[in-house]
């Protein structure tokens, strides 16, 4: 099992920039490749590469960092199969872990004691036929669904979804970088008086478009 490898794309050490964790140290485990291509996407550079690393080699190259905080990320990590395996290792070795998917896959088997945040695809990220709207039903209140707003009609669109699907799970409204601003989201979510938070991506506001931030 410690030899079973991933294609890892990157592992670094920054603040959290979104969800529920935003602002705290985290290590970031980034795993290659991603079956959607929305057009805002932002981390393409993590489409392809070919970087096997064992699961024991993961945890040598995050047990530096003094933080409990991790963060399993992509592309879309649910599309390696080993990421399971990763994900039960990290809870073995009591980390406190975050996967962000997009919720085109199948999330059943994610280790319970992982929090989940689900990237609904809005129509104008080009993927909306993708989600599995099933997925919503599973997740708890330890998890959290995002919605990446880039227009007004993404918004009542995110809005029909939540009344469509109800979720345990709370909910982040982050605008699209440069697209809207986060004073249109804002005003838009308090006009309908949502029970929603507003996400700002943190390290971009810090860093930009930087990777490995």
């Amino acid at each position: 099992m410690e030899n079973t490898k991933l294609n890892i794309n990157e592992i670094f050490y920054s603040l959290q920039g979104e969800a529920r964790e935003v602002g705290l140290p985290t290590v970031f485990i980034r795993l290659t490749g991603c079956p959607l291509r929305c057009v805002y996407c932002d981390t393409e550079y993590a489409f392809k590469g070919n970087n096997l690393l064992s699961i024991d080699d993961i945890i040598t190259k995050i047990k530096p960092y003094q933080t409990k905080l991790i963060c399993v990320t992509g592309g879309e990590p649910l599309a390696q199969i080993n990421c399971h395996i990763l994900l039960d290792r990290l809870v073995k070795e009591n980390y406190q872990i975050s996967l962000e998917t997009s919720g085109s896959i199948d999330i059943t088997q994610v280790n319970p004691s992982v929090s989940i945040v689900m990237d609904v695809k809005t129509p104008d990220s080009g993927e909306a036929d993708k989600n599995r709207y099933e997925n919503i039903e599973k997740l708890q209140t330890k998890d959290q669904l995002k919605f990446v707003i880039s227009s007004k009609s993404d918004f009542d669109w995110s809005v029909n979804i939540l009344n469509k699907y109800p979720s345990l799970a709370g909910v982040l409204f982050s605008p699209t970088f440069d697209l809207i601003t986060p004073t249109q989201l804002a005003n838009w979510i308090l006009e309908q008086q949502l029970n929603v938070r507003l996400q700002l991506q943190l390290h971009k506001i810090l860093w930009g478009d930087q990777q490995g931030k």
